[in-house]
């Protein structure tokens, strides 16, 4: 198989994995059973090892479409031929009404006769491992990991299986109207009988339409960009796990920032501040149980920390610290895009501005969920003090850089935010609020207009003593900093635009400035792009804010999905799809439709 761009995708899932789905009806990633667990498919990061399951019609010149049910995170894969027109109709129900992660594909004929060929080729421990492939029936394979935890995988299918090699294959013809249904499960779920598999996918198949489109029916906003926006919030909620209540950055690892290059993370991990970002992003949406998992997940790793400042930036799902970094060295990368990495020696990185997301999260959750708890808000206290005696640490700052701590403006911006958010919460239940904390947010202020502005730029800076700037420092006014009007502010922007923008889109920083401590380049950083938007809406120009989100919005894949950053020729970068991304595109919507709307200055979320 030949690499299909990344952005050829879409994804599928069931709030505990996710799978996505090339265009020609292949599935290249899906680690299973669990977000964090090794990959049974990944040819997108090795087209020869990586393993997959592909579903293709023997016809010659085929077009291929893709669609979402409306609504819905159920994926229809069209293959369109003169002879005839199939379909394929990809699903997972969804974990909180199944019993266990299950893949299920139904191959239709829509228009004429089709002869569609089927290979199932897993490759456990992220195809490090062998298996062995047992034919239980004319219609069902179980799939064996011969090594570490012998994991085994069922494959059941109305048409008759084959084995070829360790692979399940099948060839079968249909006529208009007739359908052939497959499902892989673990093998030590119950499973359905073989004679009820058409039932059971059927009705699978309608209670997930049901669950997203009632989830989506909760969602507030009826403006402008609705489609979009509900696309986004499906997809974000894809990334949040059912057992835990915590979320993913990315489902995926080792999606190359640069082809060939060597910036290929692994996201299948829950971010403090992703997660803070999102979980305020839902609750503008009207999704307060979402906020409120997470907020329970946070309360329990406060509880497990030892002393205050013991926070880190990332965790498992399951709020575990084990994500030491390691190379597949066995996989070729995409495109040849080595190492393919899975963990993230990050993990152990000295990040301030997480505190700060992380109260503003609660902050917003405890004014428009629900009050927090007083022993959650004790836990928060203590990590308030700490960030108190440590704001002018020097630290790896939001991009997590491997070339060295220094004092970056974003992370101390983000500890008055802490300090902030903290009072707000304390004045609202009327808690003990310490002068000192009035005291030390007073001193970050200064210390940012002071020690972070760049007379000669007429800017605010990325890091102290810095000449350049930071695409981070977008955030500014967004939370509520200064005012997105304040002629320092506007000045600062200005210095963005010249220095990161190029037409709508925005780099991070510049990978010349050469602080970063990685080889090569990347593209440019699509929340941050969103970031740009909303201040330009806010800072009063908002034809060019509008102008410039419309053209952004063409930079979606054709199911409305995106990546996490975006190349010269508008390819996608890195792993994909990214919750930065989305919840930066709602966040930019909702403003803009605000103040197009006339509703800028009422008070809201």
């Amino acid at each position: 198989m030949a690499y299909l761009p990344i952005e050829d995708h879409g994804v599928i899932g069931d709030l505990n994995t996710v799978a996505l789905v090339g265009l020609n009806g292949s599935i290249d990633f899906m680690c299973f059973p669990d977000f964090d667990s090794p990959s049974i498919f990944a040819s997108l990061l090795d087209d020869k090892k990586g393993g997959n399951f592909t579903i293709e019609p023997s016809h010659n010149d085929m077009k291929h479409r893709q669609m979402y049910l409306p609504d819905t995170n159920v994926l229809l894969t069209r293959y369109l031929s003169d002879e005839g027109i199939g379909e394929v109709t990809d699903f997972m129900p969804v974990e909180e009404q199944s019993q266990g992660s299950r893949l299920i594909r139904r191959i239709s004929c829509v228009h004429g006769d089709m002869m569609f060929r089927m290979q199932c080729s897993p490759r456990f421990n992220y195809a490090r491992s062998p298996h062995t492939a047992t034919q239980v029936n004319q219609y069902e394979v179980v799939f064996t990991c011969t090594e570490t935890d012998g994991m085994a995988v069922r494959l059941k299918s109305t048409a008759p299986l084959q084995i070829t090699g360790t692979d399940a294959t099948a060839t079968f013809s249909l006529k208009t109207g007739e359908k052939v249904d497959l499902l892989l499960e673990r093998a030590s779920d119950q499973e359905p009988a073989t004679q009820e598999l058409e039932s059971f996918v059927t009705s699978s198949l309608y209670e997930t339409i049901a669950y997203w489109k009632n989830w989506v029916a909760r969602c507030h906003y009826k403006g402008r960009w609705v489609e979009i926006v509900n696309r986004s919030a499906l997809v974000l909620k894809l990334m949040v796990s059912s057992k835990y209540g915590s979320l993913v950055a990315a489902p995926t690892f080792g999606l190359p920032e640069e082809l060939g290059g060597e910036r290929n993370w692994d996201y299948r991990y829950t971010w403090i501040r992703d997660a803070s970002f999102t979980v305020y992003t839902l609750l503008r949406l009207g999704y307060k149980q979402e906020a409120r998992n997470f907020v329970d997940w946070v309360d329990r790793q406060c509880d497990a920390l030892q002393s205050a400042g013991r926070l880190r930036l990332m965790y498992t799902l399951s709020g575990k610290l084990e994500l030491d970094e390691i190379v597949l060295a066995h996989l070729e990368g995409y495109k040849g895009s080595k190492p393919v990495r899975i963990g993230n020696a990050a993990y152990d990185q000295v990040q301030l501005d997480i505190y700060g997301e992380l109260l503003d999260a609660v902050y917003l959750y405890d004014k428009y969920g629900a009050p927090i708890a007083f022993e959650f808000w004790n836990d928060l206290r203590q990590q308030v003090e700490w960030v108190c005696d440590n704001w002018q640490r020097e630290d790896e700052g939001i991009w997590e850089v491997r070339g060295g701590k220094k004092q970056f403006l974003y992370s101390r911006m983000m500890c008055w935010v802490a300090i902030d958010r903290a009072m707000k919460i304390a004045e609202n239940h009327s808690y003990p609020l310490p002068a000192r904390w009035r005291e030390e947010r007073d001193k970050i202020f200064f210390s940012i207009h002071h020690e972070f502005w760049n007379e000669e730029l007429q800017s605010f800076v990325q890091y102290k003593g810095a000449d350049t700037v930071d695409a981070a420092t977008l955030l500014m006014p967004l939370i509520r900093f200064i005012s997105p009007k304040d002629p320092r502010w506007l000045s600062t922007l200005k210095r963005i635009e010249e220095r990161l923008v190029s037409d709508a889109l925005v780099f991070r920083y510049r990978n010349s400035d050469g602080f970063d401590g990685l080889k090569g380049n990347e593209g440019t950083f699509s929340m941050c792009t969103f970031w740009y938007v909303e201040c330009l809406a806010k800072a009063g120009q908002i034809d060019k804010a509008r102008l410039y989100f419309d053209k952004m919005l063409g930079y979606a894949n054709h199911l409305g999905l995106y990546a996490e950053m975006l190349g010269l020729k508008g390819n996608h970068l890195g792993n994909f799809p990214q919750a930065f991304t989305h919840l930066g595109l709602i966040s930019a919507a909702l403003t803009i439709n605000d103040i197009l709307e006339g509703h800028e200055n009422k008070k809201r979320l």
